[in-house]
């Protein structure tokens, strides 16, 4: 607390803050420092774009540009390529192009399917109790057999089934 309150003063006596330092002519606005901003946007439902891909150009490629306006019959099959690929990212070949992304994501999957199965085979070796006594097969007959000897619910339930004389269930 006491830290913040000294570090404010600090920062009144030096200046303006961070706020004031940077103006329309500072570092951050230059425009060597960051590319500008794009509208480019090509897709197979919208394949011509407001802007074209390249906005920068070098000089090679300024060069490539004013030889643009000639005549196409001198420009190489390179050269008209390298004219698309400065107006267009990417062919519609390119654009319907399967990708290799789902043997990533299943990759995925498989490997959180195998490591949950992991964490319950441990959990059941490691952290649950082994299983109570009386979910034995053995437990389970004796109970039934004490329930059909005390004669529990005899007009509709368990004991209703159970044929005494033959010792038996009912059919």
């Amino acid at each position: 607390m006491f830290f913040r309150a000294a570090w404010s003063l600090v920062r009144r006596k030096t200046g303006p803050g961070m706020r004031g330092t940077h103006g329309p002519g500072s570092a951050a606005h230059r425009e060597g420092k960051m590319p500008p901003y794009t509208n480019y946007h090509a897709q197979r439902s919208y394949p011509m774009p407001d802007e074209p891909f390249c906005t920068e150009l070098n000089a090679e490629q300024r060069a490539l540009k004013e030889k643009e306006k000639g005549s196409w019959t001198q420009l190489s099959h390179a050269e008209k390529v390298a004219l698309y690929r400065l107006q267009f990212h990417e062919t519609f070949a390119e654009m319907n192009r399967r990708s290799n992304e789902w043997k990533t994501v299943m990759g995925c999957v498989f490997f959180f399917f195998g490591f949950t199965a992991l964490m319950i085979w441990w959990q059941r070796v490691y952290v649950f109790p082994k299983k109570p006594i009386t979910l034995t097969d053995e437990w389970k007959a004796q109970q039934l057999q004490r329930i059909l000897d005390m004669k529990g619910n005899p007009v509709q339930g368990l004991a209703s089934q159970w044929d005494y004389e033959k010792k038996e269930w009912k059919k």
